[in-house]
């Protein structure tokens, strides 16, 4: 039996359940609006609750910082994900790793369907980088290639397979109607109905995307927001590496 580990938040001491919230409603700042934000924080189970920050945000809204005391906890030994089984790996280790494998690692991403938005390829991919890393197209052990976006998964698929890809990265920003869970999982359906499934390494990433949800959506591994390159570049690095083990 799984031994218990409850969770409360923590604010100025362990465990004393201290939580900050934000809102806006719609009435100007004064004191009614105060005891309106403290009345509502109190609705959300917040004991105790203190207004530290009451500004107007428009002609008739302000917007409210609240803390205050939360009943609620969490326990650890009920909570069960999918997690991403990947050690950090720094630069000097990932090219390391990589040449042990004796050729380029060849990436292709893309952003898939009507997302247009490359932010989170372009960070992983691009040579800029992100938060002070560079992309894998500055790594000498990978052969990267970003397609851009709206780009629709048969191109996808017939990019990967003429450029001998080893893996491919989808990202998905655009969440409205779940239109990155359907974007992905068409893509897992043409991968399987040609046979080609298991030829690639899947990565999917975006604000609204996990490693359980991307490992439900059939692919490898799922990375979100603030993923930095490293994180990829080790990960496919590594993975790559294993098959090529299991295929020799």
């Amino acid at each position: 039996m799984a031994t218990k580990n409850v969770l409360r938040a923590y604010g100025d001491r362990e465990g004393d359940g201290m939580v900050q919230m934000s809102f806006t409603l719609e009435i100007l700042p004064g004191d009614r609006a105060r005891e309106a934000a403290k009345r509502f924080a109190e609705a959300h189970g917040l004991r105790e609750p203190i207004v530290s920050a009451m500004e107007q945000c428009s002609a008739q809204h302000s917007y409210f910082v609240v803390y205050g005391h939360s009943v609620h906890s969490v326990d650890l030994a009920e909570i069960h994900v999918e997690e991403l089984a990947a050690k950090p790996l720094d630069r000097d280790e990932i090219l390391a790793l990589a040449k042990q494998l004796g050729r380029k690692i060849v990436v292709v991403g893309a952003c898939t369907g009507s997302d247009a938005h490359t932010v989170g390829i372009d960070a992983i991919l691009n040579y800029k980088g992100f938060a002070g890393e560079k992309g894998l197209e500055s790594y000498k052990c990978f052969d990267a290639h970003n397609l851009g976006a709206q780009v629709e998964n048969v191109e996808l698929v017939t990019r990967a397979r003429a450029l001998g890809a080893d893996a491919i990265l989808v990202s998905q920003v655009i969440t409205q109607r779940n239109c990155h869970k359907e974007n992905a999982a068409a893509l897992v359906a043409l991968l399987r109905q040609e046979g080609l499934r298991d030829r690639f390494l899947l990565l999917l990433g975006g604000p609204r995307i996990d490693h359980q949800l991307a490992v439900e959506l059939g692919f490898d591994a799922g990375f979100g927001t603030g993923t930095k390159p490293s994180a990829v570049a080790g990960y496919v690095v590594e993975r790559v590496l294993d098959r090529a083990a299991r295929s020799a």
